[in-house]
This record gives structure tokens, C-alpha cells and sequence, in this order.
């Protein structure tokens, strides 16, 4: 590869590309917005949340220092991480908190990109950290269900259109968005029943002395923080 590909590729990943029509941003949304909603969906939908919840114990786990050892996703859209480390202290705390902040905090983080039109720029990134953690995994369930979505990320950022990949983005952004919001109401709605003993929530009150309900509250309010300005920057608000 010369240096005049080089330069191509790297105009192609790091150049600007122009945010589709606001009703065509509408669309995307209510695309996402069906795929999070009806349970029947949901339940098969949820596995993309899963595996960015997963990815935000793993990736602080390092970033803290600690040990990841691998991590699984299950077909009942559940996960567990497993890292190595100091079972207290700041950096269990900030990795036990990763789970339900990551996948509002990655839409927000898309949701900000793609204000700047770094469309592909968000594609790209996308499909490095999805390659990524798929090194991690230690099931065959997780395994593929990593290389589908980064397959799927990576296919269109490569092949597919300006258009089709400025939809696709904004489709992905949106879905982080609000499928952020609903599994704290989900982890909610399992502890008033008596379920989840050993949901994060439950972990980071044992780890600080600070109630569960909480945690629960900020898991709340960054998903729904996250929605109000991701959407406002999607929408050119």
C-alpha cells in the first residue's frame, strides 16, 4: 500500500461525512425503538446491549489495573466478567459500575461522533473494540454473537454506501440510547420481587456501604442523561 492509499484510507476513516435528513434521523430512532420495546424483540435485541455491559466491566477491569480472565455471554441475554484483582477498593468499585453506565455512555460517545460526521470514524471504532473483546470471550454462544455484530459493523463501514452507513450508524447510536435505559428498569423491577441478590447493584452496596437502590438510581440516571443529550446532538438540537 502506497502512501496515496494510505492517505485515502485515512480521509476515508477519519474525514467527515454529511448527517442524513432530521426525519430520516427520526426513522433510525424508531427503528431502535421497536427493537427495544416489544419483549418479543427484546429478548433478542438485548444481546447487543449485553455484550457492550460485558465490554464496560472488561475494558475498566484493565484500564484499573486488574486482571481480566475472560468473559461470556449467555443465550438468556446474560454475561459475566471475570477479572483478578483487590476484591475491594476503587478499581473493583469503578469495574462492578462499568456494566449498566457502559451502554448509555458508548450511545452518548456514537451520539457525538456522529454530530461531528465521523460516520465512519464511529464504524470503524466500532468494530476494533468488538474484535477486541472478542478475544476475551470464553463461550461459544459469545463468541458468536461478537462476530455477527463486528461482521455487521464491518461490512457496511467497508462495502456498504455513504448512505446506508450514515443509517446504519445512527440505527446502532440510537439502539445503545435507549436499550441503555431499560435493563436498570429490568434489574428494578427483579430486586422489588425479591430476584437479582447479586445483581452489580447489590455488589457495588456490599463493596461501599451505599445502598443498592442508589446504585440503581445512577445506573437511571446516567442511561436517561445519556438519552436526553445523545438524542439532542442526533437531532441537531
Amino acid at each position: 500500500m502506497d502512501s496515496t492509499d494510505l492517505g485515502d484510507l485515512w480521509d476515508r476513516i477519519f474525514g467527515t461525512q454529511p448527517a442524513p435528513e432530521q426525519w430520516l434521523v427520526v426513522v433510525t430512532a424508531t427503528v431502535a425503538l421497536i427493537a427495544v420495546v416489544p419483549n418479543v424483540l427484546w429478548r433478542v435485541s438485548r444481546n447487543t446491549i449485553t455484550i457492550a455491559h460485558e465490554g464496560g466491566h472488561g475494558l475498566v477491569a484493565l484500564v484499573t489495573g486488574r486482571k481480566l480472565q475472560g468473559i461470556r455471554l449467555h443465550s438468556d441475554t446474560s454475561g459475566l466478567t471475570v477479572s483478578r484483582g483487590r476484591p475491594t477498593g476503587i478499581g473493583m468499585i469503578l469495574t462492578a459500575a462499568a456494566g449498566y453506565t457502559a451502554p448509555p455512555l458508548l450511545g452518548l460517545g456514537g451520539a457525538w461522533l456522529l454530530s461531528s460526521g465521523r460516520i465512519t470514524l464511529l464504524l470503524w471504532v466500532a468494530t476494533v473494540l468488538l474484535t477486541v473483546m472478542l478475544v476475551m470471550i470464553r463461550n461459544v454462544y459469545g463468541a458468536l454473537t461478537v462476530i455477527f455484530t463486528g461482521s455487521a459493523f464491518l461490512l457496511v463501514s467497508w462495502l456498504a454506501s455513504p448512505d446506508v452507513q450514515s443509517l446504519f450508524a445512527y440505527t446502532a447510536v440510537w439502539f445503545l440510547l435507549l436499550g441503555g435505559v431499560r435493563p436498570a428498569f429490568e434489574l428494578q423491577s427483579k430486586r422489588r420481587r425479591g430476584g437479582a441478590p447479586d445483581s452489580d447493584a447489590d455488589q457495588l452496596s456490599r463493596l461501599t456501604d451505599v445502598p443498592a437502590v442508589l446504585w440503581l438510581f445512577l445506573f437511571h440516571a446516567v442511561s436517561l442523561c445519556s438519552l436526553i443529550g445523545g438524542g439532542r446532538w442526533l437531532l441537531g438540537l
